[in-house]
């Protein structure tokens, strides 16, 4: 990589992560490297781009042009670089952020396929339900459940989930079967992350909305915690087909309520970077599509 093009992409890391000292990291830099070449590029221009302090460093406004544009210049050369090898050759890292079971029963047994077809690719998972900074991470690509409230990122919707709630058999036996959404004020109700959590659903049966308040005594912020919890019989929890489907069909867990739906819950690939991903993320996101579409299909 050529010196100005090192110091755009730098630049660029600093300025997602807000640390010279991480953006060194990622790039296999020392933190006096970064800085120098930090250091460097503002003398060059004649500005100053980054405003250091003890605690954090934020772009100036000439940083935020100079940010964007740069953006754009590194990612027409690896659209340059990917054009010219062919889409075969796609090369480099791919670092995708992602829900835990979602995650593992959906988009990671994916993966070895397309990994096959691009084998000098390489995948780092971020595997979590907490709503990590994707740009101070440095994620190329988010899994995303429920409706997106960042407009700043690029988005495509993957797929859509259909939504049940679930209990099991022990807790059933000893609370009783719900018949209507209104019964379900009287039971215990297991509250997740994300959408999962809330404490109000609504019901449709028709075109007729049937919003009802909830109670109950387990809160967790992660799927898997939920998951245990429904699993355990300690209330009745919402989530998707594809998270449960295994558990039902095994016995394990009850799909209550069958003449009432649920919204609907939306996939999205995020792109921490901006509305214009890399080839190699537009491959696997295009890969995902296709996959998750084929499953859908009976």
């Amino acid at each position: 990589m050529s010196d100005r093009l090192q110091e755009l992409a730098v630049f660029v890391r600093v300025a997602e992560s807000g640390s010279f000292s991480r953006a060194g990291r990622d790039l296999g830099l020392s933190q006096p490297s970064v800085s120098r070449i930090i250091n460097d590029l503002e003398a060059r221009l004649g500005t100053i781009l980054l405003l250091r302090s003890t605690r954090r460093i934020t772009l100036t406004d000439a940083g935020a042009l100079f940010s964007s544009r740069a953006k754009e210049v590194l990612a027409d050369l690896d659209d340059a670089e990917d054009a010219a090898r062919g889409v075969d050759s796609l090369r480099g890292t791919i670092r995708i952020a992602m829900p835990v079971i979602y995650g593992m029963r959906e988009i990671i047994p994916k993966l070895a396929e397309f990994l096959a077809l691009h084998p000098l690719l390489k995948v780092e998972m971020a595997v979590s339900d907490a709503r990590q900074d994707l740009v101070a991470e440095g994620a190329d690509v988010a899994i995303r459940l429920g409706e997106l409230d960042d407009s700043a990122y690029g988005a495509r919707k993957l797929t859509v989930l259909e939504r049940t709630p679930v209990a099991s058999p022990g807790y059933l036996k000893a609370r009783g079967v719900p018949k209507s959404p209104a019964d379900l004020e009287h039971h215990d109700c297991i509250f997740g992350p994300g959408t999962f959590g809330r404490a109000r659903w609504v019901f449709r049966q028709g075109k007729r909305e049937i919003p009802v308040n909830l109670q109950g005594r387990i809160h967790t912020n992660s799927g898997p915690g939920a998951f245990a919890s429904a699993l355990a019989g300690l209330g009745i929890a919402m989530a998707s087909s594809v998270m449960f489907e295994p558990e039902v069909a095994a016995g394990r867990l009850v799909a209550l309520l069958p003449d009432y739906t649920l919204e609907p819950l939306p996939v999205y690939a995020v792109f921490p970077g901006g509305p214009r991903p890399s080839a190699k993320v537009r491959a696997l996101v295009d890969y995902l599509v296709e996959e998750l579409r084929a499953a859908e299909s009976p």
